[in-house]
């Protein structure tokens, strides 16, 4: 099976439907499969043996990927907002690939770059003139994409055609979305989610809308203006959304997903309560598992919020449990599974796990499980807590403090928004706890007094040492911290407003 069989699908079962953009003037499921062959055959006719997008989203996107499967090479998202030094080594690795570039992004000389506009009118003009697309068999990869390289260099993860179509068919029902549905994307085309959700959607017959540049204003008036029931955020987009001092009404939305970095539990908790109407979800996985493998649902949002029980309660700041197909273990540094509550590293299986990389082959074990990097823990009935990257521990005097304990501590604190936490090196513990805060507007908190408030739920050992109070953290689009800039701007300085 191939992503085309998805394509085929939904263009045989509701063919007439608007699948990609806004409702008036948008590409219809068999008029996608239509672009997609054209696409198809202008990636024959240069000879390309990948399709780059370095590109904004928006429809040329499902077109090109579409396009690639059609043509039996991989589709490339490429970050556009790489320096132009790695942007140009990264693409330096497919000389012989077909491009798609927005204006004024920097390019090798010989490669066949091509704009959006263009490209979708080579694909429409090729669409008039082939028969209905057939797909060419292939056992390579369906899609590229490139770690964002914020702790080492870029690399390229595999996703295969059977990684794809079997997470699709695992956690979705074909045709199941009500022809008025439509889903909002905040996240660029480069980033795991902008392919799961183009395919999922796609499956389930629902519109697709795009803000690729995100703003809460915009976000709100798109979600009212198109009527759109469902959407996909990072926990800093909804913060923002919530704090947005408009009319903040959704009415037509059905159901909110978020994932992509920790959700404090302040800001899920008050949009719980401002849309009561909305269905929650929490979705945790990463590009080499092809998007989500847990779920925490709406039900147990709104069980957890309203729970007397500390242990349900607590299951409001966890991933959720297996999607289906999805097999988890935690284990020790030995390799051991660890018993239910124990912490440890989260290992994944299942068909849609790739764990494998452009240039070295595959990294799962002798039984199939991949190393997610991510350190966690899974309670009695399987809810996964995951506590943050295995680079991101913190080692002070011997002693292994998870970042994540920290932070959820101090975002506890009403007048803090935002927070992380990272060890700075130390000459006699190794390294110490530093945290970089960001603070309600107006807030007159010191950091001595939410030191103290860290202190009255945490040991002194796990108490950050200096606490910075900053206008904003370093993230990049997707919400993803980024804990190395933290730990260079924090480093031997004492920064103003810390203690």
């Amino acid at each position: 099976m191939d992503l085309t069989l998805l394509l085929t699908m939904a263009a045989d079962g509701f063919g007439d439907r608007v699948v990609v953009g806004p409702r008036e003037g948008g590409l219809t499921a068999a008029r996608l499969r239509a672009l997609a062959g054209g696409g198809a055959a202008a990636v024959r006719a240069a000879g390309a043996d990948a399709v780059l997008y370095l590109a904004v989203n928006g429809p040329a996107f499902p077109v090109a990927l579409f396009a690639a499967a059609y043509a039996g090479v991989p589709l490339v998202p490429v970050n556009y907002r790489l320096g132009e030094d790695q942007l140009t080594g990264l693409l330096a690795h497919h000389p012989r690939a077909l491009a798609i570039v927005d204006d004024g992004l920097p390019v090798p000389a010989g490669l066949d770059a091509r704009t959006p506009a263009a490209w979708l009118a080579t694909a429409a003009e090729l669409a008039e003139q082939a028969e209905a697309a057939e797909a060419v068999p292939t056992d390579g990869p369906a899609v590229v994409i490139y770690t964002s390289g914020t702790t080492s260099a870029p690399k390229g993860v595999l996703l295969r055609h059977e990684n794809l179509v079997s997470y699709v068919l695992g956690t979705v029902e074909f045709a199941a979305a009500d022809p008025d549905e439509a889903a909002l994307m905040s996240v660029p085309p480069y980033h795991i989610a902008a392919v799961s959700n183009t395919l999922t959607n796609l499956f389930a017959g629902r519109r697709v809308l795009v803000l690729e540049n995100f703003d809460p204003v915009a976000w709100l008036q798109l979600v009212r203006r198109e009527g759109v029931t469902s959407a996909m955020v990072v926990p800093t987009m909804l913060a923002r959304v919530l704090d947005a001092d408009v009319d903040r009404s959704v009415p037509s939305l059905r159901s909110l997903a978020y994932g992509g970095a920790r959700m404090p539990r302040r800001v899920i908790e008050r949009a719980l309560a401002e849309w009561p109407q909305v269905d929650f979800v929490n979705a945790y996985g990463l590009t080499e598992t092809s998007s989500t493998v847990t779920v925490l649902g709406p039900e147990e949002h709104r069980a957890a919020l309203a729970s007397g029980d500390p242990a349900v309660r607590a299951r409001l700041g966890s991933a959720g449990r297996a999607v289906p197909g999805i097999e988890i273990e935690v284990r020790d540094e030995l390799g051991s599974p660890v018993p239910a509550g124990g912490s440890g590293l989260i290992w994944v299986r299942g068909e849609q796990v790739s764990g494998e990389y452009a240039g070295s082959g595959p990294v799962v074990d002798e039984r199939g499980f991949f190393c997610t990097r991510d350190h966690g823990r899974l309670d009695a009935e399987g809810y996964l807590f995951v506590e943050g990257r295995v680079d991101d521990t913190i080692i002070r005097g011997a002693e292994n403090i998870a970042p994540a304990e920290v932070e959820d501590v101090l975002l506890r604190h009403p007048d803090v928004t935002d927070a992380v936490v990272v060890g700075v090196p130390d000459e006699e513990w190794g390294q110490r706890i530093e945290a970089a805060v960001v603070l309600a507007p107006g807030s007159p908190l010191t950091p001595e007094e939410l030191r103290a408030f860290a202190r009255a739920s945490l040991r002194g050992s796990r108490t950050p040492d200096r606490i910075a109070f900053w206008s904003e953290l370093p993230r990049t689009v997707t919400g993803k911290l980024l804990r190395r800039d933290v730990v260079a701007a924090l480093g031997d300085r004492q920064p103003a407003g810390a203690a």
